[in-house]
């Protein structure tokens, strides 16, 4: 008799908490070999404890979600707009502004070089600026959204 081998031995878990069909009924739910319709429901009993994914559809729905989402979305568009605009006007000013990329600021150092600078500079400031906006404005949020996530999965996995 040979041992039963791969994940399922060893406790793992295959099925997908975002999918509402279980891997294991994905093929052969009618027995016969074939795909049998996977929008039909596995089984028809009473769910008296809640599942990891609609604990985690549940937080994904709530305001304190949506406002870490929008806290996020709200700094890092205009700061990524800002600076490939400010990456853009570097390249086409390379390109085609040459001579006022050559213009010579101090010494051999140009308006080249100085952009050039400029743009390791803006890459670190803005580095800067998003991990101070995070933990100014989210980092709090969303750690008391994860503890609260946890707090409500906690002994789902028995």
């Amino acid at each position: 008799m040979e041992k039963e081998a791969g994940p399922e031995a060893a406790g793992v878990r295959l099925d997908d908490p975002w999918d509402d069909v279980p891997v294991s009924d994905r093929c052969d739910r009618d027995g016969t070999g074939g795909v049998a319709h996977l929008d039909a429901p596995a089984a028809a009993g009473p769910d008296p404890e809640p599942r990891a994914a609609d604990i985690y559809l549940e937080v994904h729905r709530s305001e304190a979600f949506r406002e870490v989402r929008r806290r996020y979305r709200r700094f890092v568009a205009p700061a990524a707009l800002a600076f490939l605009l400010w990456y853009l006007a570097y390249v086409v000013a390379a390109t085609t502004a040459p001579g006022l990329m050559a213009r010579p600021v101090a010494g051999a150092v140009n308006v080249a070089m100085v952009a050039g600078l400029g743009q390791f500079l803006t890459t670190f400031l803005l580095t800067w600026a998003y991990a101070r906006h995070a933990r100014l404005r989210r980092d709090r949020a969303a750690l008391d959204l994860r503890w609260d996530t946890q707090e409500m999965t906690r002994g789902l996995g028995r």
